[in-house]
Formats: structure tokens, C-alpha cells, sequence
């Protein structure tokens, strides 16, 4: 039984995903963000940096991951799933892109511009223009590439994929971005995917390109 402490966010969708594309059994215990529960001593244990999502992995000796990366990779190897050692390479890269630059630069987005506006232009403004640089590089590789490490479908594609799913907060336009709408829509129909994004609430719905 895995034991996945989270909240309803783009990284803690990812390990939503992971758990029902391998099939573990887990249980979610919810961390309520604005209530600062991420910063309770008995979490800090488990996450340092009080950060979710983490997990226990309590068929595994109660064996604690914090860090989304971590985890995916921990329960990749776990599984034998979606973590292909003859593209190791591949998927490292493209997994820490996500955590590195994906991620971090999205996420600042959605604090300017969604939970924030108003607050700075320069951050608005400098946000978005990444955020839509990273369009335009996933649109460029997902032309030439099936999956962002290559053909077959891994951890890299369910770590970055939550991050796509919160494109209408963005005001981009994801049906502009041919090859990255086809990759976006190829995993959101996944049932595992399905199941993954409504891992905290069941009438979660997918939004559409």
C-alpha cells in the first residue's frame, strides 16, 4: 500500500497518474495548502522542504520519497514501468526539464496571472512569454517524436502532461499547437489518466485542447 500525501495540483496529479498507470494500491491523505498543513512537523519529516507530493511505501519496509521526480522514478523502478533503461538518457532529460523548467516557470505563471493578478506586469508579462516558449519547444520536439522521450509513452510524458492539462489558465491556446494538442490528447484519453487527474476529486473532468 503506498501512502500518498497531496493536494490538487499539477505535481500531485503526477503521481495520481503513476499509481493508476502501475496499478499500486494507495490510499490519499489530503494536505490542505492554504491552511498551511504542508508545514506541520509530522509531514516535515517526510518532505523536508514541505513540499507535496510525497509518499510511504509501507510494502517496502514504510520506505518514505519526497520530490515528484523522485517518486516517479522510485515507483517506475518498483514496477518495471515506463522507465525503459535503454532510454535512460532519453527520459532523464526530458524528466528534468519538467522539474527544472516546465514546472518551475508554469507554476510562477499561475501565480502572476491566475492567483495573482494585477500584482507585477513584469512577472505577468515574464511568465507568459516563457510559458508560451515552452509551448513552442514541446510543439517542435512532439513533431518529430511520438512521446517526449522517444516513442514509447514514460514518466517523462506523466510529468509534464498535468502541467498541459491547466492550459485554459494560460490564454495561449493549446489547439494552436498542432503536434502538442495530438500528444495532450493521446494521454488524456488514457484510463489510468482518466483516473489519475480525479485522484482527489472523482468529478474531475479533463479539459479538452
Amino acid at each position: 500500500m503506498i501512502q500518498l500525501f497531496s493536494s490538487d495540483t499539477p505535481n500531485g496529479k503526477k503521481i495520481g497518474i503513476m499509481l493508476e498507470e502501475i496499478g499500486f494500491d494507495y490510499k490519499v491523505t489530503k494536505l490542505d495548502l492554504a491552511k498551511g498543513d504542508q508545514f506541520k512537523p509530522e509531514f516535515k519529516k517526510i518532505s523536508p522542504f514541505a513540499k507535496i507530493p510525497a509518499i510511504i511505501d509501507h510494502s517496502n519496509n514504510n520506505q518514505a520519497v519526497f520530490e515528484s521526480g523522485a517518486i516517479l522514478i522510485y515507483l517506475s523502478q518498483r514496477s518495471g514501468k515506463f522507465y525503459d533503461k535503454k532510454n535512460k538518457l532519453n527520459i532523464d532529460q526530458w524528466l528534468m526539464a519538467q522539474m527544472g523548467s516546465i514546472g518551475p516557470m508554469i507554476g510562477q505563471y499561475h501565480y502572476f496571472y491566475k492567483f495573482n493578478k494585477g500584482l507585477s506586469d513584469v512577472g505577468e508579462k515574464r511568465y507568459f512569454e516563457m510559458t508560451k516558449s515552452i509551448y513552442e519547444v514541446l510543439e517542435d520536439h512532439l513533431s518529430k517524436n511520438k512521446y517526449l522521450a522517444g516513442e514509447n509513452y514514460s514518466i517523462a510524458d506523466i510529468a509534464t502532461w498535468p502541467w498541459l492539462a491547466r492550459h485554459e489558465w494560460h490564454d495561449i491556446g493549446l489547439k494552436n499547437y498542432q503536434n502538442l494538442s495530438r500528444w495532450y490528447s493521446e494521454i488524456a484519453g488514457r484510463d489510468a489518466v482518466v483516473k489519475g487527474y480525479a485522484f482527489m476529486d472523482k468529478s474531475a473532468v479533463i479539459p479538452k485542447p
